[in-house]
């Protein structure tokens, strides 16, 4: 019987060799490739040298948006948070008790002053009218004869025939008749106003609320909600609000004597309401908020402003005459400081230090080291540095075309000395 034998394996070295071969074929690839990629350059890349990181498009000039800096007239406004208030606000409320019988007003509608807006039941004040006439009568009738019983007591006494006493008591009697018939002519005056007050009429122009009664009702003077509230709303104020700090220049305007422009705006900030005039300013400053409380008048030709409206308030202080003018995008800041970039005639970038001034909505004022007509850039502005190169895409707005292309040949692109 045959004994098993072990499998024979091949020798060490064998066995090393052949773990090594794979290993030195990689690397004789990779050398062999890198050796053809080297060589295989144009001679314009040989004369070149190595490859930058121009060659890859990482220093191809930026496309960006400009726009030239321009020159005009700039106003500068300041800016408050308002509410528009009625200069009268009156709440109509009777001058006598009855029942309202009438109603002559529309609710929201103008009225002018001494229009008439409602009636109280007036036959209560018609007979108080008729008593006190009455009376006035009876009392002129007790003059008139005590008038006359005095002019006869006068003739007596120049004949002697009555006594002094008696002449004197007559004239006495005349003017107690005389103010008892005052009294009477008083009464009939009150009732006269009472009937009068009957009529509720309009105190003031403006615009009705909403009726606080109706037809039928018993209205009283004393009752505290009244029929009607009438808010004039020609002309109409708005009170603001400025920081302490923008105080001086308003002060230093208001000196002069000269008018300073008010616009309303809405709550948005951008449609326009009214324009109007300053009217006064507060005496003191809110400690509070460290603001100043001011007034502004306007016409409300229109009747776009209604009482305790809220609005945005744009005061004009000055006008900058011939500012440079720059879109508040082209201004960027650093710790050094405000500054542009300004696109040279050769394309390229140079930083520029500036010193800007007040800014409205998208504009902002360059007051030094900016000249107008220059280029600035107002887009594409994160991968730009001193000196770098720029495409101009875009122009004031205006699209710019793109930079001629090489005419291709019937076969492809046109050769460059390498290969394709």
């Amino acid at each position: 019987m045959s004994q098993n034998k072990l499998p024979e394996f091949p020798p060490l070295t064998n066995r090393r060799k052949s773990y090594l071969l794979p290993g030195a074929v990689i690397v004789l690839a990779i050398a062999g490739a890198g050796y053809y990629f080297t060589h295989s350059a144009t001679p314009e890349e040989q004369a070149g040298g190595r490859r930058g990181p121009g060659d890859f498009g990482f220093d191809a000039p930026t496309a960006v948006s400009v726009e030239t800096v321009a020159q005009s007239d700039f106003p500068v406004f300041l800016n408050g948070l308002g509410t528009v208030t009625a200069l009268r606000n009156v709440v109509v409320r009777p001058r006598v008790d009855g029942e309202l019988i009438k109603v002559a007003f529309t609710e929201g509608q103008l009225v002018k002053e001494g229009e008439l807006l409602a009636e109280i039941d007036p036959r209560p004040f018609q007979i108080q009218l008729q008593q006190a006439q009455g009376q006035l009568l009876r009392d002129e009738a007790l003059l008139k004869n005590a008038e006359i019983d005095h002019e006869r007591y006068l003739t007596l006494l120049k004949q002697d025939s009555i006594s002094a006493q008696q002449t004197v008591t007559q004239e006495a009697q005349v003017k107690q008749y005389r103010g008892i018939v005052e009294m009477d002519k008083a009464q009939v005056n009150n009732a006269k106003l009472q009937l009068d007050y009957a009529r509720v009429t309009a105190p003031i122009s403006g615009r009705v609320g909403l009726r606080q009664i109706d037809q039928g009702n018993i209205i009283r003077a004393s009752d505290s909600t009244g029929l009607v509230v009438i808010t004039q709303v020609q002309p109409i104020t708005v009170v603001f609000t400025l920081p302490e700090d923008k105080i001086q220049p308003v002060m230093q305007r208001w000196r002069s004597n000269e008018p300073i422009n008010v616009a309303a705006y809405d709550r948005a900030g951008k449609t326009k309401l009214a324009d109007g005039k300053l009217l006064a300013m507060d005496n003191q400053i809110d400690s509070t908020t460290g603001t100043l409380k001011l007034k502004a008048q306007f016409e409300n030709a229109e009747r776009t402003l209604f009482a305790n409206q809220f609005v945005n308030i744009k005061m004009l202080l000055e006008t900058l005459r011939g500012a440079t003018l720059v879109s508040s995008a082209a201004i960027q800041h650093d710790t050094q400081g405000a500054f542009v970039y300004l696109v040279k005639e050769d394309k390229s970038i140079e930083l520029r230090r500036v010193t800007v001034g007040p800014t409205e909505g998208d504009k902002v004022v360059v007051l030094s080291n900016l000249s107008p007509k220059e280029t600035v850039v107002i887009e594409g502005i994160d991968r730009l540095r001193e000196g770098s190169k720029v495409d101009v895409a875009q122009k004031d707005g205006v699209a710019v075309a793109a930079a001629k292309v090489e005419p291709r040949d019937s076969n492809g692109p046109k050769r460059n000395g390498g290969r394709h």
